[in-house]
């Protein structure tokens, strides 16, 4: 039977066999422009497949390094209160000891804060930065530069890199 498809192939006029193979070829190079635009297809989910992978990575990574960053945003009001109390019970007569229990408390808030990398900023002398800072009140002082934080009125803090509360400043103008 194979030998008869040859035999008939072999009979036909030339211009069907001209024919036959210019469609042979169309469909050659059409499959070959689909399997190209499937490589690239390919190729694109690929990147887009690492794109979200390491987006997620580094969802992930501030998830676990910025979560605990409301429950400390809750707690500075309560690290600001004790050292009010602290300074408050210090002036008043008999109040020595309940100021050295604040003391006590205050410093293990402190040492809490400094296990989940939250800092204090330390801002007197710094030229102001409204990134760090909150500028509340200025005051012309003679001799100093305008821009400088005169006084610390609210202790700001940082978590890790990360400014959570600006610092409450005097400035000089």
């Amino acid at each position: 039977m194979a030998q008869k498809d040859k035999d008939n192939k072999n009979n036909l006029p030339e211009e069907e066999l001209i024919e036959e193979v210019p469609v042979e070829e169309e469909e050659v190079v059409d499959l070959a422009e689909e399997v190209e635009a499937l490589k690239d297809k390919n190729l694109r989910l690929q990147a887009e497949y690492q794109n979200f992978r390491h987006r997620t990575q580094k969802e992930k990574e501030a998830l676990l390094s910025y979560g605990n960053e409301q429950l400390l945003i809750n707690l500075l009001p309560v690290l600001d209160n004790f050292k009010r109390a602290k300074e408050t019970m210090a002036q008043i007569e008999g109040g020595q000891a309940f100021a050295e229990g604040i003391e006590l408390i205050e410093r293990s808030l402190d040492e809490f804060a400094k296990k989940e990398q939250l800092e204090p900023l330390h801002v007197v002398g710094e030229t102001f930065d409204p990134h760090q800072h909150h500028a509340v009140l200025t005051e012309e002082v003679e001799g100093t530069p305008e821009g400088i934080v005169l006084e610390e009125l609210q202790t700001g803090y940082k978590l890790k890199e990360k400014i959570i509360r600006p610092a409450m400043v005097k400035v000089s103008k």
